[in-house]
Formats: structure tokens, sequence, C-alpha cells
């Protein structure tokens, strides 16, 4: 009988490590032991609350351990790409929050040993592997219910929180920038819901309109961009007010050829309960879908995957040209001047 995956937690620097420990774990891995080494002592003890079970082990002893089957990584953007690229080094696959990479080198570096490893290099993003209503879209858009995609417009606003935000986050050449983070997330839902393997960036824009007190920091950037018969246009800024019931209004809208699809991902400002709504626009007329209840698949063919090293949760070289873009819009992007 063959034993269940095991894996590591290293990199509790940021919040989304909860959902890289916890989702696997509900796929049916186990995790061993986590890192304590943190950036910010608020999500270690986040990481406790949630998994008081869970021991802390050195890192070292936690790449060297033969039985650990891959890691998750949450650390400080800058830092992502030396732990993973330990990790495969080690024999681990890995699976890394965004941004996986904050500069092309990395991105090399990354390939490069995925390549010589043989092992799997996956990006949770988690603005889609998360979101059940993205779920639901995928599935729509693979039963050709609005034909194929031509335009998406993907909106991904954050509320600051400057408070609570470490010192790194404030930082363009530890968390990459605007673009190189946030707008990842709207580049995958890109190529992925327009069936493109890469794009192409046509312009790029960044800005720091509220903070001009932190000159370097970038609170709002645009990109355009376009692959084969598709274009998108994407929207992230850090200007979420605080009256709204959640840390942002994350919208995607899809244009197919026989409809349109419209996601309000975590909170419906005309009323509706809950996050997860989906408007369909079809022939048959429009209508509303609570899509609360559709489950989330990341994780499972993330596991699937190194089991059986096969490529069902993303695309072979996916997550490396989500990233390639990203940067590249960040490193060529007009910046916009700032007023407060």
């Amino acid at each position: 009988m063959r034993r269940g995956l095991r894996f590591a937690a290293i990199g509790l620097d940021h919040r989304h490590i909860y959902h890289l420990v916890g989702e696997n774990v509900a796929a049916g891995a186990e995790c061993v032991g986590y890192c304590p080494q943190t950036s910010d002592p608020r999500v270690l003890d986040g990481f406790r609350e949630r998994f008081p079970h869970l021991r802390p082990v050195e890192r070292g002893r936690l790449l060297d351990d033969p039985t650990i089957d891959f890691v998750v990584c949450a650390a400080i953007p800058v830092d992502r790409a030396a732990i993973a690229v330990a990790a495969m080094r080690a024999g681990k696959d890995v699976m890394v929050d965004k941004p996986g990479a904050v500069t092309d080198a990395q991105v090399t570096d990354i390939e490069r040993v995925a390549r010589e490893t043989g092992r799997i290099f996956s990006i949770c993003f988690s603005e889609r592997f998360v979101v059940r209503a993205c779920e639901a879209a995928s599935r729509l858009v693979a039963e050709g219910a609005i034909g194929p995609v031509v335009q998406t417009t993907g909106l991904g606003p954050h509320r600051l929180n400057r408070a609570i935000r470490p010192d790194w986050f404030f930082r363009p050449e530890t968390f990459g920038g605007i673009l190189t983070d946030i707008a990842s997330h709207q580049i995958d839902q890109f190529l992925h819901f327009t069936g493109n393997a890469d794009a192409g960036i046509v312009a790029s824009t960044v800005a720091n309109h509220a903070l001009p007190e932190v000159p370097a920091f970038e609170d709002f950037g645009e990109i355009l961009l376009r692959a084969g018969n598709a274009s998108g246009y994407i929207r992230v800024d850090w200007y979420t007010p605080d009256g709204l019931p959640a840390w942002g209004d994350g919208r995607l809208f899809l244009l197919g050829t026989r409809g349109t699809i419209e996601l309000r991902k975590y909170v419906d400002v005309d009323g509706r309960p809950g996050a997860d709504h989906l408007f369909l626009v079809d022939g048959a007329g429009a209508r509303h879908i609570d899509c609360s209840s559709e489950p989330l698949t990341y994780f499972a063919r993330f596991q699937a995957d190194l089991r059986d090293r096969t490529a069902t949760a993303m695309p072979p070289g996916h997550a490396l040209a989500v990233t390639r873009l990203a940067i590249a819009a960040q490193t060529t992007a007009h910046r916009l001047g700032g007023r407060t």
C-alpha cells in the first residue's frame, strides 16, 4: 500500500501559509513540521493557533528529511526562489505563494533546477485556486457556456492594513512591486481562461497616489496584455476602504463569443450574503449562481501530480510564464506622479 504524502512548511512570513498548509492537509497530505523562522511574529502566532499539533523543526532538518515529499512556502517574496531551489535540490517538490520570484535571474534559477532535478515547482495563485467561484467559472468555460474567451478584465483591490504590515512589504526589492506581486493573480487568470501559454505586455503603469511618505511603494498598477486572439486588462490597488466587509472587492469579467461571466469573489455589494458569486449571461438569459459549495481542486490535483509525475494542477511552465510576465510588466511600467 502506497504511503500518504508528507510535507513541511518553510517560510512563515505571509498569512497565505495558512491555506497552503490547511488545504493540503484537507486534500490528504500530512504536514510533519514547520520552520518557525519568520519576519512577522504575528504570522507565526496565527500559524500556531491554527495548527497547534504541528511541531517546529529546524529548516535544515526538514530539507534533509528523505520522508518529506514536498515543501510549501510563503516566505518574504525575494527569498522564495532560494528556498524552492534548496528544496528541489533536496529531492522535494515545491508549492509557493505568489509571487514565486521577483527577478528574471531567480526565475531562470528555478527553471534550471526544476529541469535538472525533475521536481515540480508550482505557485498557488490563491485568487483562482482558493476561490470557489473561479472553480465554477473554469468548469463553465471548459463546457463552452460562453464560447471562447476573447477578453478578460481582472480587478484586484486590496486593503492596505498598514499598521500590521512588516517592513519588507514596503520595499520593492523585497516584495517585487505591485505588478510582480498582486497582478500575477490576474495574469494567471488571463492565460488560464483564454487558453494561452504566454502573452505579451502591451503597456503597464504603476503609481503611489496615497503614501508620499513611503516614496518607493506603489499602491496602484495596471496592465494591458495580449495573446493570440485574446486581450486582457488588469487593475490592482491598495485602496479598499474600511467600510467594505471584505479585504477587497475582487472581480473577474470573462467576455466570450456567446456570453459573459462576472465573478464577485469575496463580496456582493448589492447585498447577497457570503462570497463566491458568479453571474452568467448567455442565450438563455441572465442568472446568479451561488458557488460557495463548488469544490476546490488545485491541491488534490497537485498531490496527484506528485504521485503520478503529471501536470494536471497547471500546465507545464505556466507558473514561471506568469511570473516572467508579471516581472516584465513591473520593470517596464510607466510610473505616474503621486498626489495626496
